[in-house]
């Protein structure tokens, strides 16, 4: 097994991130009209191109385009559908986007069309398991995979969550899901896990996935949080969704400080900012080494 505090290194494509304790921020663009907490806002092509240009300047490591809702209790978007919302966008960032672009979709015609028009990674809420094509395509692009964790389908996941132990059980399932990957002839070097905050857990079983991080990096491989603006922040601050900003950037500095390698947020400039001042402060790096 891998120590957790072995560097990770990530390749994708013509891309090789080697992981230096801080952690990288994915920024969200939803090109949909009925996501959780920005639907319609960037459902329009130059909406998202520009949302997509926005959140690099501010500081985005990478960027997440998705064209199909994943909220609790979403309904499945053909693949036509998909396509329209999501390949114009790809298209329309090339030679604009200086960061590296990972499509969030579960079916591999839509990723076949994004990688070949210049996305670089592969984000699947299904780890892999609903389309059987997904894991060729993947290794035919060397594209990079994000995996995640899911009970049910987001239709279903949040009506009756229930683990015996849902850390062990987590681990578990991206276990198999490694041994998966690496018989379809993909390299580990090029994935990451993703336990799948708000994806058929409760606020409970969130937490104690969240307060958790290492067991998840103990798998060797990078590890994904995906908090953002979601239902379980509720509980803990008792805040809607278009108030838990701060909530999101405390969350965002807790799995940072377990080693987390990438979060995934729809406000980069705050977590951005709250990034920066934690690990200058834990790094106790002198401040003339960042030109003030």
């Amino acid at each position: 097994m891998t120590s957790t505090n072995t560097p990770r290194v990530w390749k994708f494509r013509d891309h090789e991130w080697t992981f230096d304790g801080r952690a990288r921020l994915m920024g969200i663009v939803n090109v949909t009209p009925d996501s959780f907490s920005d639907g319609g806002q960037f459902a329009s092509t130059q909406a998202a191109i520009d949302q997509a240009l926005r959140l690099q300047d501010e500081g985005a490591d990478l960027l997440d385009l998705g064209g199909e809702s994943t909220r609790p209790g979403a309904p499945a978007v053909v693949v036509e559908e998909e396509l329209r919302r999501v390949i114009p966008v790809v298209e329309g960032l090339a030679g604009q986007l200086r960061i590296p672009l990972s499509i969030d979709t579960t079916k591999s015609e839509v990723a076949e069309a994004a990688l070949a028009a210049g996305a670089h990674i592969i984000n699947d809420i299904s780890a892999f398991r609903f389309d059987p094509g997904m894991l060729d395509v993947c290794r035919r692009y060397e594209a990079g995979l994000i995996g995640m964790h899911m009970q049910g389908s987001p239709a279903t996941m949040q009506l009756q969550p229930h683990y015996e132990d849902v850390v062990h059980e987590v681990c578990e399932f991206l276990r198999e899901r490694q041994t998966a990957v690496e018989q379809a002839g993909i390299t580990l070097e090029a994935v990451v896990w993703d336990p799948g905050i708000g994806f058929g857990k409760t606020a409970q079983h969130n937490l104690d996935l969240l307060s958790n991080i290492a067991a998840l990096r103990a798998l060797g491989r990078p590890v994904l949080i995906g908090h953002s603006r979601k239902r379980f922040l509720q509980r803990l601050i008792g805040r809607a969704v278009d108030e838990r900003l701060f909530g999101t950037v405390g969350v965002t500095l807790a799995a940072a400080a377990q080693g987390a390698e990438l979060i995934r947020v729809h406000d980069i400039a705050a977590n951005r900012d709250a990034l920066t001042a934690f690990q200058t402060v834990i790094d106790h790096r002198p401040l003339f080494e960042l030109g003030t």
